[in-house]
């Protein structure tokens, strides 16, 4: 399916409308649907809310533009509302915690892959090591607290397997920036996967801070304070490769094109035809959102949008597992830290991370504490049942 950025216009804003029965749809099935569709979800889930972030603070800081961002954002809530009452209520908190790392690890090692500057594809593989850590810990979690192998969720396409080690991830907030891509230069497709992570890394951060609170197992509860900070580090990281001189507008622009190549990555792989049909839909949506932003970018700045739109969609994320390269950057860059916006071996990381990182660890790691003799096997609950029968 090919699609024009520069020439399509997508459904105009005013067809853009919701009714309450719409919003709430029929959920996925936890263990009958792919865990890509899944993974989809929740990214897409990140993507909304993120749009609808950048929004508001764009609403904060210029009049002018406050009743188009009004407009557009209320569509995006609606959409986001959409995507997120899919996902099914038989997810425990965990398990859905399962389905956020794995969107971590797969979308991340998939946009690495794909990412034409070599700077910015370490950045990701630096944060996908992590990630993977975090989903051994909580599958440790998941198996803690209600006896259940986090392999349902993650149907055989992530490994559970410890990455760089949480314990190791904290670092001194300066060792967290990077240096950021150049606006005037960088590929487009740079520029839309920094939004991507960002936004999916944004949300995860948000709901591990509203979540945890909700858990009575006291190693539970610091589990997700621990992975919450590794993971404000992370929306700082990958916050910071975007170039702080881009205009309102020009970021903006960037956002809806972003959301409209996400959904063409979602319609080209999903399996599901009835959230098929929904991707259609907000690919089509956001294509309108794009077409209003780029006569507001004409209209205020006066600039072509060609000047920072690829006139046809970047070949789609591919939402497969990425075990192979997962597997290989675990060899390869584990023992990688970073001092200021470098990249070095851990030997060479600065005095500033040290001292931050021994102090936060100073009265124990939850994230040590929880995966303490944990070994993942296969179908844990029922080999379990097994050797007890």
């Amino acid at each position: 399916m090919a699609v024009n950025l520069l020439d399509a216009r997508g459904t105009p804003l005013e067809q853009q409308k919701f009714t309450f029965r719409e919003l709430v749809q029929k959920p996925i099935s936890k263990l009958d649907d792919d865990a890509f569709t899944r993974v989809r979800i929740i990214l897409a889930n990140g993507l909304e809310q993120q749009a609808n972030r950048f929004q508001h603070m764009c609403s904060q800081i210029n009049g002018e533009l406050r009743q188009p961002l009004a407009a557009i954002r209320r569509v995006e809530h609606h959409q986001q509302t959409m995507i997120n009452w899919l996902l099914s209520s038989d997810h425990s908190p965990i398990e859905t915690t399962i389905g956020y790392e794995q969107v971590a690890i797969e979308a991340t090692a998939a946009i690495a892959q794909q990412e034409p500057d070599p700077y910015l594809a370490q950045v990701y593989r630096f944060g996908l090591l992590e990630d993977f850590d975090h989903m051994y810990r909580y599958a440790a979690l998941l198996d803690r607290v209600e006896g259940k192998d986090a392999n349902n969720i993650l149907q055989s396409y992530t490994d559970v397997l410890p990455g760089r080690a949480t314990f190791d991830e904290h670092r001194h907030p300066h060792d967290d920036l990077r240096d950021h891509y150049d606006r005037k230069t960088a590929a487009p497709i740079s520029k839309m996967n920094a939004l991507t992570i960002m936004s999916g890394e944004y949300q995860t951060r948000d709901y591990y801070m509203n979540i945890g609170p909700t858990f009575s197992d006291p190693v539970a509860r610091q589990l997700y304070a621990e992975i919450a900070s590794i993971e404000e580090q992370h929306v700082t990281q990958y916050g910071s490769i975007i170039d702080p001189d881009e205009t309102l507008l020009e970021k903006w622009l960037l956002y809806e094109a972003n959301e409209a190549y996400n959904y063409y990555s979602f319609v080209e792989s999903e399996t599901n035809p009835r959230i098929k049909a929904i991707w259609e839909r907000f690919l089509d949506y956001e294509l309108g959102h794009l077409e209003m932003v780029k006569n507001l970018f004409m209209k205020y700045e006066r600039r072509d949008p060609a000047e920072i739109l690829p006139k046809t969609m970047p070949d789609p994320i591919p939402f497969e597992s990425q075990r192979a390269f997962v597997r290989q950057t675990l060899k390869d860059e584990i023992n990688l830290r970073t001092r200021g916006t470098e990249f070095v071996d851990k030997e060479q990381e600065g005095l500033h991370s040290r001292e931050y990182r021994s102090h936060i660890n100073s009265e124990g790691s939850p994230s040590n504490s929880v995966a303490e003799g944990y070994i993942w096997t296969p179908g844990t609950e029922l080999t379990r049942q097994a050797a007890q029968a």
